[in-house]
């Protein structure tokens, strides 16, 4: 009975966030949006009955103070937002490219400060018992020799496909002891690095709550033992990340220190082609303010921002102009004028390993400039 109540709750949360989403998203300024979807509701209900319209003026109003009350007084404004990536060494050399020299570029020519980093378990545990560290020690150490700050990704869920990275011998194991082994990964992880002093913040799994990817179904009790363990080894905060466009984030924004959310404007369906969010940039931050109000979360940031192609087919075999359908240096600055909109403090763009490819496999530094004027500034 108690989950069945529970199931009705998070429906009718979900149900309002979507509702304001919808009225934040008309591309006008705060105040025209609240006053020209009153109007519109008026006009339709004044043809109503006037109990109905009584009924309707009350929830309207309501709605109308609550989200009017929390966008402009609880998420401060902000002038400057600071920019990251997050890099993949397995994505880098899926790229033909020599993923040390790339992972330098990126800190060195383009000047990235701020790194999320996975910790995949395949690279780390490849076999069982057998660790090898090397590369993300590596990482890390080149990352600290410039004063870059970095969030390390922990667990099953990373990012980059297949979204797990599951070892082969741990597939072959039943749950419970999978679970167990990947405990233990975690720990090891957790423990060699929370010395670091680099280390901002560590990611418990990457979108957990959004079915996506070759993934074991949700465990839902499991995760919060993995945040129970990172918690229990370390005090620096935990971040859960959701989807911008398809999550609610009340599930992960309740379990976190900091909501990590993603944010992408041009995306690829097998039914419908490209597709383009219409969403205005104000409805994040709206969607923002009511879930920091509802679950008390610290702090949202923007862990992966779209920066890369998303496409029918992977990189690899796509052209330059499939590809810049969805990401060309003209979207890459509408999509940094879109995040500064909303003004979060942080994101961490998606897709610097495919600006070098661009910059050295196709000869187009286009994007890979562009980027670097994010940085700097």
């Amino acid at each position: 009975m108690e989950r069945g109540i529970y199931k009705i709750q998070q429906t009718r949360l979900t149900l309002f966030l979507d509702l304001s989403v919808i009225i934040a998203s008309f591309g006008m300024t705060e105040k025209k949006i609240l006053i020209s979807q009153f109007k519109k509701i008026m006009s339709i209900i004044k043809k109503r009955k006037k109990s109905i319209r009584k009924k309707i003026l009350i929830i309207v109003i309501f709605l109308t103070v609550v989200i009017s009350a929390v966008y402009f007084v609880y998420i401060p404004r902000r002038e400057n937002v600071i920019y990251g990536v997050t890099f993949s060494k397995s994505f880098a050399e899926h790229l033909g490219l020599d993923w040390k020299e790339t992972y330098l570029a990126i800190l060195d020519d383009a000047g990235a400060k701020r790194i999320r980093l996975p910790s995949y378990w395949t690279e780390i545990e490849p076999k069982k018992d057998k660790y090898l560290f090397a590369d993300l020690d590596w990482q890390i150490e080149e990352a600290e020799k410039r004063g870059a700050r970095v969030i390390i990704v922990l667990g099953q869920k990373q990012p980059r496909w297949p979204e797990c990275h599951i070892p082969e011998w741990a597939e072959k194991l039943s749950k419970s002891e999978r679970q167990e082994e990947l405990l233990e990964v975690i720990e090891r992880v957790v423990e060699r690095y929370k010395d670091k002093k680099n280390i901002s913040a560590w990611q418990v799994e990457n979108e957990p709550f959004l079915p996506f990817g070759e993934c074991p179904e949700l465990d839902k009790d499991f995760l919060d033992q993995e945040i129970t363990l990172v918690r229990s080894l370390d005090s620096r905060s935990i971040i859960i990340s959701d989807s911008g466009e398809l999550g609610t984030w009340y599930s992960a924004a309740k379990r976190a220190d900091i909501l990590g959310t993603t944010l992408y404007r041009i995306v690829w369906d097998k039914h419908l082609g490209y597709v383009h969010y219409p969403i205005a940039s104000i409805s994040y931050r709206i969607k923002a303010a009511i879930i920091m109000y509802i679950t008390g979360v610290e702090k949202i940031i923007i862990v992966e921002l779209q920066a890369e192609p998303w496409g029918p087919k992977i990189i690899n075999d796509s052209s330059l102009e499939e590809q810049y359908k969805s990401m060309s240096p003209k979207q890459f600055r509408e999509n940094i004028e879109y995040v500064r909109k909303i003004e979060f403090s942080e994101a961490y763009l998606w897709g610097a390993e495919w600006w070098y490819w661009l910059k050295t496999v196709k000869n187009d530094d286009r994007i890979w400039e562009e980027a670097k004027k994010v940085f700097k500034n």
